[in-house]
């Protein structure tokens, strides 16, 4: 059996294909676009926050290990650069609000460039753009010439300036060896530091946070840290982790 099919069919479907889509086609298409685009930007979002976060914890590990390498250096003692601590660009700076003293890094990051520590790796991917990485309490320059490297990771076992004997500087670690500095800091008893039971427990740097939970906290900082929910740190040991915190879940 032979099927004849009328010109006017052929001139319908040929007409068709050459005037393309409909609007309502391209209104569905466009649906569809929008529904894959809301459903696949989140991922692509959280995929790129834990690659930076990786990055972070990456720098850190580089961070300590330097340390670690310049204890070996120094017959097992710590610098005592409290010195380069004051004389940076703007000097030591204690805060009225979050944080009390000055865990800048900006003498560590001059210190350690000899040990493997490069500039670049003292700031977190993360920080670069966020708000909280570019707050006078968290970047420093490490020198005064014009785009000079910033860095923007906190020290809090070198966060003074003051004399060795002051009490408070039981939690400082300059000059001290590495077993004096874990026992001072477990004498301490500071229930902020936590039990200290070795250098697996013994953080050297940290990503900064601005705690909820406390008044003095400046309010567009308050709760915020690098990566949202918690902190990025290394410990005297070498290893990192992430530490979730539910005081800065922003």
């Amino acid at each position: 059996m032979i099927w004849h099919v009328s010109s006017e069919r052929v001139h319908s479907a040929t007409k068709r294909s050459t005037e393309g889509f409909t609007l309502i086609e391209l209104l569905v298409v466009i649906a569809i676009i929008a529904v894959l685009a809301a459903l696949f930007l989140p991922v692509l979002a959280a995929a790129k926050q834990s690659a930076q976060k990786t990055a972070c914890l990456s720098n850190l590990k580089q961070i300590g290990s330097s340390f670690i390498m310049c204890l070996g250096d120094n017959s097992d003692r710590f610098p005592d650069r409290r010195d380069l601590k004051g004389s940076l660009l703007g000097g030591y700076h204690p805060w009225t609000s979050w944080p009390p003293s000055d865990p800048r890094g900006g003498w560590a990051a001059v210190m350690l460039l000899g040990a493997g520590a490069d500039y670049r790796i003292w700031s977190c991917p993360t920080a670069v753009n966020s708000p909280v990485g570019n707050v006078v309490q968290t970047m420093q320059s490490v020198s005064s010439v014009t785009n000079a490297p910033v860095t923007r990771y906190w020290l809090w076992r070198f966060d003074r300036t003051n004399d060795m004997s002051d009490p408070t500087m039981l939690e400082d670690f300059w000059n001290k060896t590495a077993t004096r500095a874990v026992s001072d800091l477990a004498a301490a008893n500071d229930p902020i530091v936590g039990h200290i039971g070795g250098p697996s427990d013994v953080e050297l740097a940290v990503d900064p946070y601005f705690p909820k939970t406390i008044p003095s906290v400046i309010p567009v900082l308050l709760g915020r840290t690098i990566h949202h929910g918690g902190r990025n740190r290394v410990f005297l040991d070498g290893h990192v982790q992430f530490i979730r915190d539910a005081r800065t879940p922003l």
